[in-house]
């Protein structure tokens, strides 16, 4: 039997079945690439298909002998659904196609993803990019979150809507989009650095004084 993880299957509550989820970078997905999800999914026998709180697909119910084929046949690698790691992205439509978008939150978050997804960490993480206050992508629960503003970006951090959940609290605010990925770069390699194995970034920063931690990660 699969452990959970192992080439990207996740075993389900049945025990017997598996799911997958591939990876859609910010949801963002071609006709051709949904056509070939939905055919893999019925050539293979599977229960359903799940769209996921992260922006992804999972094709649920498929046998461990078919894990292997499925994932060739897509041609497309996993998504990080479980793991001590950078899970995926999520971005809402920002100012590609959102009337109500302050900022371009989608090309931000298609450069986190491409940094970021499936990074190992001390603690599992999770990034949100919002295009303005409204935070579709729930950015306010995210260890890191970005909300467009009308003068730049506001960087939130330490959010969390698990067992325990908290909001995220405002690190900084009207950043340009490189002063943003430079202060969540340190944000991440302050987090390396100092968080214990399993902890969340929200759990460090109840245990230290968040304006120690700011100073740290602006650089004052």
């Amino acid at each position: 039997m699969l452990q959970d993880g192992e080439k990207g299957a996740i075993i389900q509550r049945d025990k017997k079945t598996y799911a997958v989820a591939p990876h859609i970078p910010c949801g963002v997905v071609k006709p051709e690439t949904l056509r070939k999800i939905a055919d893999v999914a019925e050539k293979y026998g599977a229960q359903a298909l799940k769209v996921t709180s992260a922006a992804r697909i999972a094709i649920v119910g498929l046998d461990e002998k078919d894990v292997d084929a499925v994932w060739s046949e897509l041609g497309m690698s996993p998504g990080f659904a479980v793991g001590i790691c950078v899970r995926s992205v999520k971005a809402c439509p920002g100012t590609t196609f959102c009337k109500k978008g302050m900022q371009d939150s989608l090309a931000l978050g298609m450069k986190f993803d491409g940094k970021y997804h499936g990074m190992d960490l001390p603690g599992k993480f999770k990034i949100g990019v919002s295009g303005c206050p409204n935070q579709c992508a729930e950015t306010c629960i995210k260890d890191v979150g970005l909300v467009g503003m009308k003068n730049g970006w506001k960087v939130l951090v330490g959010g969390n809507g698990g067992g325990r959940p908290r909001l995220a609290r405002e690190l900084a605010k009207d950043l340009s989009e490189t002063e943003a990925m430079e202060l969540v770069d340190r944000i991440i390699d302050y987090f390396k650095a100092n968080a214990r194995p399993h902890q969340r970034i929200g759990a460090m920063l109840d245990k230290m004084d968040f304006e120690e931690f700011a100073a740290a990660v602006k650089g004052e």
